[in-house]
């Protein structure tokens, strides 16, 4: 549905940007600031529907396809691994395709992060020219660049390159990054292993807590950071280790050194870790049974069953799993036949049964069964 009345509530953001310096930001007030900037107007959609992938378009990899479904679904956080192009980055890039628009209240809550992010306002020399066109006429461009956000979730896509300020918002006028600007939407992040530490463990509070605190001499702001993460990685420097056709030429210290790169309270975090391998020619002229639109049908019904529960699956507290994530005797014993052997931490243990919970959610039956289990339990993360 529509922003109403939204031009009001740009103008009444542009004249609080000319008070305010900096700006504390929640998910649930409608309180903001924002800044000027002179970023180009007709580029600020989060994004739009017509520029992702269908699904149908990816052939094979039907298990990382799968995982994608319950990652969308449940909004979980999927690593996905594998030797150069075998369909990674198209899997992350389809991700938007089958998620739900978003709802009136999560659609404001980006238009306050975009605006802090200084999107809507013109920059003096815009204002200036404009300023004979009549009353209002110096934001008239901010409310139009306004009105073109489509109800599209967000799907940002961060570079290894690109600065830790850029991923995770400040300098001197405190502005949101790249990490709060794909809230209620995807931040993707291509080869993980080459981004530098800092910039990796600088996800570990937006993946646990949903927001992002930035403190700095001029003061300190929380933004909002509830997005679904999906990251990709090649298995080492030269993408072939483990690769049945093509010899990996990498010393085993390499391979070592480079899956260290990210810790493991960092791949802790992540619900779904999928492997994904070569496929052979003839995959290619298969038809794809589904696409998109029909997937997204799915995935919405599986997200109506747990608003009803007040949250999405991935962000359900310890107490909550207890009343909404009742386990079959048989799924119960799987689990904890799987978390003795693997050494499952807390997280890992509450974050297989959240995934169980979604995949029985997109089947549509409670209690959790041994089969939902047992597919959870195919994504975990094995050291």
């Amino acid at each position: 549905e529509p922003v109403e009345h939204l031009s009001e509530f740009l103008l009444n953001s542009a004249d609080k940007s000319k008070r305010r310096k900096s700006v504390h930001v929640h998910t649930q007030t409608q309180s903001f600031a924002s800044a000027s900037s002179e970023r180009n107007l007709s580029s600020v959609s989060p994004s739009s529907a017509s520029g992702f992938l269908d699904l149908s378009d990816i052939k094979g990899q039907e298990q990382a396809k799968r995982a994608l479904i319950i990652a969308a679904a449940g909004g979980h956080h999927l690593l996905l691994k594998g030797p150069p192009g075998v369909g990674k980055t198209m899997l992350a890039r389809a991700l938007p395709s089958i998620l739900s628009p978003l709802s009136r209240e999560e659609h404001l809550e980006v238009l306050q992060i975009y605006s802090c992010a200084g999107y809507f306002v013109q920059s003096d020399e815009n204002k200036n020219t404009n300023a004979g066109n009549g009353p209002g006429s110096g934001t008239a461009g901010a409310i139009s660049a306004a009105a073109k956000l489509s109800a599209t979730r967000p799907f940002r896509s961060a570079h290894p390159t690109s600065t830790l300020l850029a991923l995770t918002g400040g300098g001197s006028q405190l502005k949101p990054g790249e990490i709060s600007l794909a809230h209620h939407g995807v931040l993707f992040l291509d080869e993980l292993p080459e981004f530098s530490r800092a910039h990796l463990e600088s996800l570990r509070q937006p993946l646990e807590e949903k927001q992002i605190t930035i403190a700095r001499n001029s003061g300190a702001v929380t933004f909002p950071a509830n997005f679904t993460l999906i990251a990709s990685m090649n298995p080492c420097p030269c993408g072939y280790f483990g690769d049945p056709k093509k010899e990996c030429v990498c010393r085993p210290y390499q391979v070592m050194q480079y899956q260290k790169k990210i810790s493991g309270p960092i791949l802790d975090r992540i619900d779904l870790h999928v492997e994904l391998e070569r496929q052979p020619p003839d995959v290619y002229e298969r038809e794809t049974k589904e696409n998109s639109e029909e997937i997204r049908k799915k995935v919405a019904a599986a997200r109506l069953i747990q608003k009803e529960r007040g949250c999405l699956n991935a962000d359900l507290k310890p107490r909550e799993i207890k009343s909404h994530c009742q386990l079959e005797p048989e799924a119960a014993e799987l689990l904890a036949s799987a978390a003795l052997s693997q050494q499952f931490s807390g997280r890992a243990y509450h974050q297989t049964i959240k995934v169980a919970r979604t995949i029985a959610d997109l089947k549509s039956h409670n209690p959790i069964q041994a089969e939902d289990m047992a597919e959870a339990l195919q994504y975990r993360h094995r050291a």
